[in-house]
């Protein structure tokens, strides 16, 4: 009952316009009141305790991250060294978009970033190689998803804070499902060129690739340097956020000289705000999860899905499709905040495997950002190329489906997450 007062305040207060974080803060408060004696004192506590984390200290500096890319003239870089990587196969415009996207995403770790980095370049690319605009806008859209997967994922650090489990491993359990993702799109784009005739193959261009590569050298070396940083154990991930950090500033602010003092105080800021909002969102949702423990909430669901099947490839079918119509209507980090505490404990206790778990409510949470009505990415396509959201929707089915058939084939085949971290010995 206690839980279910929650939820309902909470959907409640969103529908009338209340900010996420503080319809969250208000009703678990509320609900808390209602059913408990538990001292104000306690819950002030209990906000501050989920805040003072070193594992969350990574996401504002990931954010800081994505932001001295996107301002230090690193997009057309990459974009030019995905071009001379795949640009000569058939479709490859399309396979460009795809690969910068990868790459900006092992970067900036910023779905959104990526978006209004590269979204401009990539669909205008796109359209003058004879690839429709609608489609180039869909493509755009559905890369763009990869920069919240691929590591340094800010998603991923946010859903090992909240089930205590390792961030290095999350992260680098999510590049493997990045780039099958990334290949089941190429595959997709393959058949959609050749089928329309569009940007045929050209001769591979060595001088062009090489001019590519010294261009992009630098940038490209920052998620060389943390994976292989967190990999060896040189440091934890909010310890390569910072190394990130410095180096980005390096290459922005020293070698391309495209960022101002007059710049760092308007990344900071925006960085603050951002950041602002994920722990304002981290420390209500640390109410809500008390609330779900209190009342036995992982419990019943555990009960009820147990009642439904024992399977855990089913279970998690069904984790897939509720993930889904969640991620249409909340913010995947407030979603991941309510949903991981009620979800994970349960399944684990039904065989589904932790790490899998989450990296499947991530990618799946992704969905949400170039979905209606609430998708981020989705707005922020149709203001990049001053389509109308719905047709930005219509164009994009074709892409966003693919993206769904994919994520659909990682939630089966759990091996395709967990392999490689066995083959490799790291789990």
């Amino acid at each position: 009952m206690m839980s279910l007062t929650l939820l309902s305040l909470f959907l409640l207060l969103c529908a009338v316009g209340c900010p996420l974080a503080i319809a969250l803060g208000l009703s678990s408060v509320a609900s808390i009141a209602i059913f408990t004696s538990t001292p104000v004192h306690v819950l002030s506590e209990s906000m501050f305790s989920a805040m003072n984390s070193f594992l969350l200290v990574a996401v504002p500096l990931f954010l800081l991250v994505g932001q001295l890319m996107d301002k230090g003239g690193v997009a057309d870089r990459i974009f030019d060294f995905a071009h001379a990587i795949v640009g000569w196969l058939p479709g490859g415009m399309g396979h460009v978009n795809v690969t910068s996207s990868v790459v900006f995403g092992g970067i900036s770790g910023s779905s959104v970033a990526d978006i209004a980095s590269l979204g401009a370049i990539e669909i205008n690319a796109m359209v003058k190689h004879g690839y429709d605009k609608g489609y180039a806008v869909g493509m755009t859209l559905a890369t763009s998803t990869l920069s919240s997967i691929i590591p340094p994922s800010i998603l991923m650090v946010i859903a090992g804070s909240i089930a205590n489990q390792s961030i290095g491993l999350l992260l680098i359990a999510g590049l493997v499902p990045g780039l099958f993702i990334a290949a089941f799109l190429m595959v997709y784009n393959h058949i959609y060129s050749v089928r329309r005739g569009v940007c045929k193959p050209t001769p591979f261009d060595v001088r062009h690739f090489a001019n590519a590569a010294m261009r992009a050298i630098l940038p490209m070396l920052t998620p060389v340097i943390l994976m292989a940083g967190i990999l060896d154990g040189f440091f934890t991930p909010t310890e390569a956020a910072s190394i990130a950090v410095v180096y980005t500033f390096f290459i922005a602010a020293i070698v391309y000289k495209n960022i101002t003092w007059a710049d760092m105080r308007e990344m900071l800021k925006e960085t603050g705000r951002s950041s602002g909002g994920i722990l304002f969102i981290a420390a209500t949702g640390k109410l809500a999860a008390w609330v779900f423990a209190f009342d036995g909430l992982p419990v019943m669901v555990g009960t009820w899905l147990g009642s439904i099947t024992k399977d855990p490839t089913l279970i998690m079918v069904l984790i897939f499709l509720f993930l889904v119509v969640v991620g249409m209507f909340m913010d995947a980090i407030a979603a991941m905040f309510i949903l991981i505490p009620i979800l994970v404990p349960p399944a684990m206790m039904l065989g589904v495997d932790p790490i899998h778990l989450l990296v499947v409510i991530v990618i799946t949470l992704t969905l949400g950002l170039v979905t209606p009505p609430v998708g981020v990415c989705l707005f922020a396509v149709a203001k990049v190329t001053n389509m109308s959201l719905e047709d930005v929707i219509k164009s994009s089915t074709g892409p966003v489906s693919v993206l769904v058939l994919s994520i659909m084939a990682l939630v089966l085949f759990p091996v395709l997450v967990i392999g490689p971290l066995k083959l490799f010995g790291m789990y």
